[in-house]
């Protein structure tokens, strides 16, 4: 089956754009990123912080299948409600055999294709092309697909 999700990684860049469009109103697309009750749903952390604003910060909160916690967090740089999300994201206390990523820089941008769908492009940009290419070979398209499809069940459900 086709993912829904489209990452456009080109050889040689630090960078990746992702693509979804979403049978969601552009309201309820941004609502899955700003309030905590469905971003816990959708991503499946626990959220401890989530500051929408300039100069906010967020940090969840996830436990793995023998229990031990992992973090993530990151700063806002900006937030304009249904239109766009410029943050940073950082692992906290990645476990010793996974690969140590440096902090990222995201740029999420929401869009109204019509009264009933919404489209989200997020520009992503690592330290490194062996980075973002490190992050490409973990299952990571499925794992965005995964959670898009969770945000399009969820919320969906909330119409």
């Amino acid at each position: 089956m086709e993912q829904k999700t489209k990452i456009h990684a080109e050889d040689g860049k630090q960078d990746l754009t992702i693509t979804r469009e979403f049978d969601l109103p552009l309201e309820l697309l941004f609502k899955a990123y700003e309030d905590p009750n469905i971003v816990e749903q959708w991503m499946g952390t626990k959220v401890l912080k989530l500051e929408n604003k300039k100069h906010g910060s967020y940090q969840f909160e996830t436990t793995d299948p023998k229990g031990n916690k992992h973090g993530f967090n990151g700063v806002i740089h900006e937030f304009v409600s249904n239109k766009k999300i410029t943050r940073t994201f950082e692992m906290e206390n990645p476990p010793a055999s996974a690969y140590r990523f440096p902090v990222q820089l995201e740029f999420l941008e929401f869009e109204k294709r019509s009264d009933h769908t919404s489209q989200l492009t997020m520009h992503i940009v690592y330290r490194s092309v062996a980075d973002r290419d490190q992050m490409l070979r973990l299952p990571f398209a499925q794992g965005i697909n995964m959670a898009h499809n969770r945000i399009q069940n969820i919320v969906g459900n909330i119409k």
